[in-house]
């Protein structure tokens, strides 16, 4: 048995996005793992403070696994955009300003390539996963996925920037997918597959 799932089969999710949560949900559920979220301890969320995908993740993993006693996984992720020299990048829940508006994020995204006069739509999907224990151990976990912006804006699924990313190889943008093609193809679902085979790179 893998020993992740060993150690404890519940973990809190340190996230009150609801896309996040039924996602990675269900890839752990396949595995073994119960997950709770940080709405359900009505943990707040803490003010992501670092400068990349690992210091966030791990500033809130942290806070929520010393709040509940329970091992604690967070996920920072974003959009990196090469002719935008990566950004939203760290800065892509909240590219818009708030409140949260991803249909204002993509229409930024698409303004600010058009303002570069870069005709490179080249992108990528990064998440990094933090995985913090009560005894303060902790695993980092980075998924990548590359593409291309695409425009406009496609399909009913997925959340975030989903409607304007085409991953390489593929004909359709993540909003064209289902979940389950979705999770086959993720940056999250990379990461996770890395946490759920054990892969421990160096802290």
């Amino acid at each position: 048995m893998n020993p992740l799932v060993s150690e404890a089969n519940k973990w809190v999710l340190a996230s009150h996005n609801q896309g996040k949560i039924r996602e990675i949900g269900e890839l752990l559920a396949a595995r073994g793992i119960v997950l709770r979220s940080a709405a359900d301890f009505s943990l707040p969320e803490p003010d992501e403070t670092a400068d990349s995908f690992a210091g966030n993740a791990l500033l809130k993993a942290r806070a929520a696994c010393r709040a509940t006693g329970l091992p604690a996984l967070a996920d920072d992720s974003g959009l990196c955009v090469t002719a935008l020299g990566g950004r939203p990048g760290i800065h892509s829940a909240r590219w818009a300003g708030e409140p949260r508006d991803f249909h204002a994020a993509m229409n930024k995204v698409n303004d600010a390539l058009a303002a570069s006069h870069d005709e490179d739509r080249s992108a990528a999907f990064v998440c990094v996963l933090a995985l913090v224990f009560p005894d303060g151990t902790h695993r980092l976990y980075e998924g990548r996925v590359e593409g291309e912006i695409v425009w406009p804006p496609r399909g009913d699924g997925g959340f975030g920037y989903d409607p304007i990313f085409r991953p390489e190889g593929e004909g359709r943008v993540f909003a064209e997918m289902s979940r389950a093609e979705k999770a086959g193809l993720s940056h999250r679902a990379r990461a996770l597959a890395k946490l759920m085979a054990g892969e421990f790179p160096d802290d």
